[in-house]
């Protein structure tokens, strides 16, 4: 399995969906103009959306607030200046701060009208703090 997969199945009361097809997410990109990095498309073939320890992640779902495609308009609207390659993972509901990461795979942050910073390397690195 992938780092990403292994560190999910490692995680206790871990919700999730069934995963998607390649077609949805190419679908997916092809809306935002964009690539999902190779961490989060195995993310999504395998679980399509996840939730755990309080965290919810988005994916491909029919609900617009976990909607990768929707969630990542909505958030750029709000904020014009971050990256055309970004997209969201998490919208924390804390004082409006937005995770994104990058099609390289990097994880980053933002707050409304503030430039975004690197967090951590890669989803799975977020995801295992």
């Amino acid at each position: 399995m992938s780092e990403i997969i292994d560190v999910f199945e490692e995680m206790k009361r871990l919700l999730h969906g069934n995963g998607v097809s390649d077609e949805e997410i190419l679908a997916a990109e092809t809306e935002l103009g964009l690539s999902f990095s190779d961490e989060y498309r195995e993310y999504l073939k395998h679980y399509g959306i996840a939730a755990y320890r309080g965290y919810e992640l988005t994916g491909i779902t029919k609900s617009p607030r976990l909607n990768v495609v929707a969630v990542t308009k909505a958030e750029k609207e709000k904020n014009p200046d971050i990256p055309g390659n970004y997209y969201v993972i998490e919208c924390t509901n804390i004082e409006e701060v937005v995770v994104w990461q990058s099609s390289e795979g990097k994880i980053y942050c933002s707050s409304p009208n503030l430039p975004a910073e690197e967090l951590c390397e890669s989803l799975s690195q977020y995801i295992s703090k």
